[in-house]
C-alpha cells in the first residue's frame, strides 16, 4: 500500500526558509515520479516541484521558480522540498504525490490528476 506523509510545515517570516519532507512507504522510489503541490487559499492545486523518475531531472513550476529545491533519497524512501525566500503568497497547503506517470520531466507538474498517490498535506504559514 503507497503511502506518503508531509511534514516540516509551520510559521515562517516572510524571507525565511522552510524544508518539507516526505515520508514514503509501499513503492520504490526510484520507480515513480515525484512532486510537490501546493493549494494556496481561494485557489486550484498547482504543481510547484517535480522530479522524474525515469532520470531524476527536476523540473520547476513557474510559480515558485528559483526559490525550491526538489531531491530524494531512495535509501530513506524520503522526498524533500528545500523552500527559500517565502513570501505571504506561499502560505497554503503543500502536498507530496507519486505514480508512474512515464511522462517527461516538464510535464509532471501540470495537473494534479496525474498522481493516484497523494499525502495528507502539510500547512506552510508565512507572517509576519
Amino acid at each position: 500500500q503507497v503511502q506518503l506523509v508531509e511534514s516540516g510545515g509551520g510559521l515562517v517570516q516572510p524571507g525565511g526558509s522552510l524544508t518539507l519532507s516526505c515520508e514514503t512507504s509501499g513503492f520504490t522510489l526510484d520507480d515513480f515520479d515525484l512532486a510537490w503541490f501546493r493549494q494556496v487559499p481561494g485557489g486550484e492545486r498547482e504543481g510547484i516541484a517535480c522530479l522524474s523518475g525515469r532520470d531524476g531531472s527536476p523540473y520547476y513550476g513557474d510559480s515558485m521558480q528559483g526559490r525550491l529545491t526538489i531531491s530524494k533519497n531512495s535509501a530513506e524512501n524520503v522526498v524533500t522540498l528545500q523552500m527559500n525566500d517565502l513570501k505571504p503568497e506561499d502560505t497554503g497547503v503543500y502536498y507530496c504525490a507519486a505514480d508512474a506517470t512515464r511522462l517527461r520531466v516538464q510535464a509532471l507538474c501540470v495537473m494534479p490528476s496525474l498522481y493516484n498517490h497523494w499525502g495528507q498535506g502539510t500547512q506552510v504559514t508565512v507572517s509576519s
